[in-house]
């Protein structure tokens, strides 16, 4: 790993690779193959999706057999390590707590006139939770999903899985066991994806998809926007180690590389004012790399996307960092509570050197779920919020219409639409008193000088 300083040529050429490595361009090739998918399990329905199962995963699907029975699930539960399944217990628990803070309420505005305003907050119906299973299991992102939106009230949870995953690594369905999600289908890929969001006989549609995938995944969300709500477009997982001399090289280096073994396309990034640190770090670096099972992966990270940035101080550090908008910061600095207020724009933030990023990624409580590729300067991390609906509700009085309807119809007057002003002058006009209506405003034989037309089912006079 190089180490680049900010102000010369060849570190502002890594940080303008780095800075668009979320935004390569479409690949057509991949959006069409992907809309190829997602119109056959429109159009095919189960057919379509078992079809493209066996293509892709060499996976024999049937109505009766792509959903999880609750004996198998239990089975494979079972055979998770007691202390496995007890951390798994102890995280849940963390997340629960944590989420709770989370929790929206319906609020009531009553003001006077009878006039009441509503803030109504509702669960949403029914989420697909996509588990990805590609190269390794991942437990945490059952609870990181289910969790948040159990806090919320959804009342139905689909999940998703390859099949390969969930039947050779049992730790899976000890997951899906702890957080209570029992509909669990074997399918993957973008074809998943289009299931969920369209629904097939055997796959029940949902009203949202939150979950990491593939770039076929990522792609599939993306085109199934708007048909159903997902959680985000993510990128590859990103972290920024913002460190001073007082930082230990070596905790650098191996939060570094814990992000870069996510895979090839994960950025690793330093930024520190020490040049010491920095040369220590890259030491660390290549030592520790070759020690690790994914080294490759971490290797082909590293050269890619890794960097170490000397700045000439923390506060032009803060701004680079507020600059790449990253989805984790660590801040390992002397005075880090201080430090970590200023950065504005990042999916989590972990202070000090306890707060390793693997902390939050398994057990602190927050959802790993957060914006990725610079997405932190205006997306969130996964909550309960992601999982509920708001409607506003208005009750208006005809007393209070009366004190406000020439306001409102100058207004519409404004903007040039005339009908809206009518629509509230004719409620006046059509009510014998501010509290009152007409009994059957319709049986009128002759219409009010305001209205367009005669009532309906009369004859004009």
């Amino acid at each position: 790993m190089h180490v680049y300083r900010l102000d010369d040529d060849a570190g502002q050429a890594r940080l303008t690779n780095i800075l668009n490595r979320h935004a390569p361009g479409a690949d057509p090739d991949l959006s069409r193959t992907v809309a190829d998918i997602i119109r056959i399990v429109r159009t095919d329905g189960d057919r379509g999706l078992f079809a493209l199962t066996e293509q892709f995963d060499g996976l024999s699907l049937s109505p009766q057999n792509v959903q999880v029975d609750s004996v198998l699930l239990e089975k494979l539960a079972a055979q998770t390590p007691d202390e496995v399944r007890l951390a798994l217990r102890e995280a849940a628990g963390n997340i629960r707590r944590f989420h709770e803070l989370q929790r929206e309420y319906t609020r009531v505005l009553e003001q006077p006139d009878g006039v009441r305003l509503v803030h109504r907050v509702q669960p949403l119906d029914t989420v697909g939770l996509y588990i990805p299973g590609g190269q390794a299991a991942y437990p945490s992102t059952v609870l990181m999903t289910a969790i948040p939106a159990q806090v919320a009230g959804v009342p139905r949870l689909v999940a998703v899985t390859p099949a390969k995953t969930f039947l050779s690594r049992p730790v899976l369905a000890a997951a899906l066991v702890e957080v209570g999600v029992k509909e669990i289908y074997t399918i993957s890929g973008a074809q998943a994806i289009a299931a969920l969001a369209y629904g097939t006989e055997s796959i029940p549609r949902v009203v949202k998809i939150v979950g990491p995938g593939n770039r076929y995944v990522t792609e599939a969300k993306r085109q199934v926007y708007g048909v159903v709500d997902v959680d985000a477009v993510a990128g590859p997982s990103e972290v920024v180690v913002i460190a001073d001399d007082t930082a230990d090289p070596v905790l650098v280096a191996a939060d570094l590389l814990a992000q870069a073994e996510h895979d090839e396309f994960a950025a690793a990034i330093c930024v520190t004012p020490s040049e010491a640190l920095a040369n220590a770090v890259a030491e660390q670096l290549t030592y520790q790399a070759a020690t690790l099972s994914r080294c490759d992966v971490v290797t082909a990270a590293l050269d890619r996307f890794g960097a170490i940035f000397l700045v000439p101080s923390l506060a032009e550090g803060v701004r680079l960092v507020n600059r790449i908008a990253p989805e984790h910061v660590e801040v390992l600095t002397a005075e880090p509570e201080c430090l970590a207020e200023e950065i504005t724009c990042a999916g989590a933030v972990f202070v000090g050197p306890a707060s390793a990023e693997a902390v939050g990624d398994y057990f602190a409580g927050p959802s790993h779920v957060l914006p990725t590729g610079g997405s932190a300067r205006f997306f969130s991390p996964l909550g309960v919020y992601d999982f509920v609906r708001r409607t506003n509700v208005i009750r208006y009085s005809l007393r209070r219409l009366a004190k406000t309807a020439d306001l409102i119809a100058c207004l519409a007057d404004a903007e040039g639409l005339d009908g809206h002003a009518r629509s509230v002058r004719l409620r006046l006009e059509r009510h014998s008193g501010p509290l009152t209506p007409r009994t059957n405003p319709l049986s009128e034989s002759k219409p009010n000088l305001l209205a367009v037309g005669p009532p309906s089912g009369q004859d004009k006079e």
